[in-house]
């Protein structure tokens, strides 16, 4: 199966906690209301593409929940619970173990003590598992995810986050595959040789964080050059409101894992 056509999602509802979320820089709380209007305008853009979308419940514990990307990496074999490195969403990997237990028959997990991996990070393509060490993930998680997928038939490669960039996938995204659309200062690493690079336009950095689902393209609304660009390559292309979520450094891969089981 291509690594961008999936028949199953999660999602999970912003809680009204959302307001103590982690930010890189504070530039105000979000509208609690706003992001549900973009959270819904989200969901159904994935419905759209006549996939199943589990919504999950809020979480008022775990204010940064609804970026359930970063709990866990989901593969057509398997899936693999994550553990994240900021300490206050240790929980939220937890919580989502027992859905993907209802959806999987393989869940695996990251268990050393010293490891630390988010989704953030992992941008999977046809042939490869990308993983950008950062702040939030380190060599041990690498390590230890590399174990666990390498006996269902997938390549990990580790590479490297920006420095001052939260995730890897902040950074970059899937479009098809062969396609990877990135920031200039990712896609000057080399990290994606191989591969065909469109860049998003100068000062549109923010929009890299896309998603290929199926046929959309879902992007944040707001970014209309780089809209052009994937326009003129012929992608089909969603733009959803994300102002709420970026105040927390979340994009439109945070906001869901998207799999199909096998």
């Amino acid at each position: 199966m291509r690594s961008y056509s999936f028949t199953h999602a999660i999602t999970r509802k912003p809680s009204a906690s959302i307001v103590a979320g982690l930010r890189a820089v504070d530039t105000g709380a979000p509208d609690l209301g706003l992001m549900q209007r973009h959270h819904a305008d989200y969901v159904a853009a994935l419905r759209s593409t006549g996939a199943t979308v589990v919504e999950l419940d809020a979480l008022e514990a775990f204010p940064d929940s609804v970026f359930v990307e970063d709990t866990a990496l989901c593969l057509p074999e398997g899936a693999v619970v994550m553990r994240p490195g900021a300490p206050s969403r240790l929980g939220e990997a937890a919580e989502m173990a027992p859905h993907l237990r209802a959806l999987y028959s393989d869940v695996e997990r990251i268990a050393g003590a010293e490891s630390f991996i988010e989704g953030g990070d992992i941008l999977t393509t046809e042939t490869e598992i990308l993983v950008g060490r950062s702040a939030r993930t380190n060599a041990a998680g690498i390590e230890e995810l590399t174990r666990l997928v390498t006996p269902w038939g997938h390549r990990v490669r580790e590479v490297f986050t920006p420095p001052g960039v939260l995730h890897f996938k902040t950074d970059c995204s899937l479009l098809d595959g062969e396609t990877i659309l990135s920031t200039a200062r990712l896609a000057a690493s080399g990290c994606f040789a191989g591969y065909r690079v469109i860049l998003v336009a100068e000062g549109e950095e923010a929009c890299a964080n896309t998603i290929r689902f199926n046929d959309l393209v879902i992007m944040p609304a707001g970014f209309p050059k780089t809209r052009e660009r994937l326009d003129q390559a012929g992608y089909q292309v969603a733009e959803i409101g994300n102002s709420e979520c970026a105040k927390l450094d979340g994009g439109m891969s945070c906001l869901s894992l998207r799999f199909s089981p096998s």
